[in-house]
């Protein structure tokens, strides 16, 4: 090969660039990796003099051809961007180049610019691709950098290409988008997949205008328990803002749906929601799930006033209710509270025992201190509490011993302990409310319980020690009662270990699922004491 002529190489692309022959003016550059380093810079500083509509496509093919030459030489690249930086109608031509083939560097610089008036030439672009997959990928994405509403129609025919990949770019460009319309357009392409659907309430979650809001407050409806666990989890971390939502479905019928809007707003704890929640607690509704949870957020908001009607609770038929009751008494304690408790339970009969047994086991500590100096009280509390679980009686007698009630104190821990070998009963919910009443309830039956508000822990746990059965919730953050009855059985059989799914949910689906998991048997919240004994016994029975 003849060795190349670097003075005539510079004159001609000096006379190329004169004359504007970008093919010949190729062929010299094609020569660039075979001259020395001086050559080559001075190659390239000719070729930066010329016209900008002359030089960006021929830099451009420099770095798209030679990708290793222009990594050693990063002028090519560094010169091409300055130009499109500092010339932006270049870029606009250069997108609309026909010559130019691969236009990579002009896209991404476009989309780092948020470059709006390219919008146009991008969208050509996306139309006139058919084949190469990350090409058309990389538009859409910076379609969605830019975020200019004209895209929307052309991102939203994406959400139903044939490729997966193509169908969650365009899910993140409108999200990027984020107007009202470009909202709407994802809300329209849910229903069809739970992992593109979770993807897009992640986005719902980021932008917060009222149609995401909407919507996820519409997947609390869901029949999919991973769905609503999300929603809810993305509602509280909302929080203040999604209120007003939430308290409009305090209007529905929907048990299921006013349990978890409950459990929501209890989390959130905005004022604003306690009378419309007191609103609906006055309605008595019929389901006792949606009452417990009323009281369960009420637990979890400061009343202020009124907080006296709260103690009609403790009369509910269901000692969930009650408990649930008593906790939120507890939590907006007053005179007037302790004076009309006194008045509920001095009669001592079998409805004041009752609310003494429901005291007891809620421990609730400012209800039970301003009743413990009444010997009626006491004489009451005394046939529960020597019998109550270790923990509960502990908790009091602590708590009497540093208010100065030592007499109190002695009477509760006097008696013969309990010496029984108990079967361990593993108990898994989210709520501490829920938890104290399996302790209080599984110790009642003769059980040990093995309690956790987190169900890791839970399945670490069960992975070193086998219990004799475990009771799980459905709707728990990060994972669900099914996922974890998923993890249980990938360790034993439904025959070694049984897991009984505990919930408020009534949806047939979510049976379906819990059965497909592995979950032995079904119990509808709220339980009691006789209800859980009967769930448990078709597998095991007290030590």
């Amino acid at each position: 090969m003849a060795e190349l002529n670097t003075e005539h190489m510079v004159e001609e692309i000096q006379a190329n660039i004169q004359t504007g022959d970008a093919l010949k003016a190729r062929l010299v550059l094609d020569h660039l990796g075979a001259v020395d380093k001086k050559t080559q810079n001075r190659l390239l500083y000719e070729l930066s003099r010329g016209e900008m509509e002359f030089t960006v496509p021929l830099l451009n093919y420099l770095l798209v051809t030679y990708p290793d030459l222009a990594e050693g030489l990063p002028i090519i690249r560094d010169t091409l961007i300055s130009n499109l930086i500092a010339y932006p109608e270049i870029l606009l031509k250069s997108l609309a180049n026909p010559d130019i083939i691969d236009k990579t560097v002009m896209i991404e610089l476009a989309g780092e610019l948020k470059f709006e008036e390219a919008t146009p030439a991008l969208i050509d672009l996306l139309l006139a691709q058919t084949k190469d997959i990350a090409a058309i990928r990389l538009i859409i994405e910076t379609l969605g950098l830019i975020g200019n509403p004209e895209s929307i129609n052309t991102l939203t025919d994406y959400l139903y290409s044939a490729d997966r990949e193509l169908i969650m770019s365009a899910i993140q460009a409108l999200g990027q988008v984020g107007t009202h319309t470009a909202m709407h357009r994802l809300a329209e392409r849910m229903g069809t997949d739970n992992e593109l659907d979770l993807i897009i309430l992640g986005i719902f979650a980021d932008v917060q205008d009222q149609v995401s809001l909407d919507k996820l407050n519409d997947t609390l409806r869901s029949h999919h328990a991973h769905m609503r666990i999300y929603a809810k989890d993305e509602l509280i971390r909302i929080g203040v803002k999604a209120v007003p939502v939430l308290i409009e479905n305090l209007k529905e019928g929907d048990s299921d749906l006013l349990v978890h809007t409950l459990n929501v707003l209890g989390d959130i704890g905005d004022e604003s929601a306690i009378v419309p929640i007191r609103a609906l607690l006055n309605t008595v509704p019929k389901n006792a799930n949606v009452r417990f949870a009323a009281y369960e957020a009420l637990a979890l908001l400061p009343l202020r006033k009124g907080a006296y009607t709260l103690a009609s609770g403790l009369t509910d038929s269901e000692d969930h209710v009650c408990t649930a009751a008593a906790r939120a008494i507890d939590r907006n304690f007053n005179e007037i509270l302790a004076a009309g408790i006194k008045n509920m339970i001095r009669v001592q009969n079998d409805e004041a025992r009752h609310i003494v047994k429901i005291i007891v086991n809620a421990q609730v500590d400012n209800l039970f201190l301003s009743l413990a100096k009444e010997e009626y009280f006491q004489e009451m509390a005394l046939v529960y509490l020597p019998h109550a679980h270790q923990d509960t009686k502990s908790h009091y007698e602590t708590l009497l011993r540093q208010k100065g009630m030592d007499d109190f104190a002695v009477k509760i821990s006097g008696g013969e302990a309990d010496r029984r070998a108990r079967v361990k009963v593993c108990a898994v919910d989210d709520s501490r409310m829920i938890l104290n009443i399996y302790k209080a309830t599984l110790h009642e039956l003769g059980f040990e319980p093995v309690l956790f508000e987190f169900p890791a822990g839970a399945l670490e746990w069960i992975a070193k020690e086998k219990p004799a059965l475990v009771l799980t919730d459905l709707n728990m953050p990060e994972i669900s009662g099914i996922e974890l009855t998923k993890g249980i059985r990938k360790i034993y059989s439904a025959e070694v270990l049984p897991v009984i799914m505990v919930t408020t949910q009534s949806d047939v689906q979510d049976h379906e699922a819990a059965a497909a998991a592995g979950v032995n048997d079904i119990l509808i919240k709220p339980f009691n004491a006789e209800s859980l004994r009967t769930a448990m016994g078709k597998y095991i029975q007290a030590g």
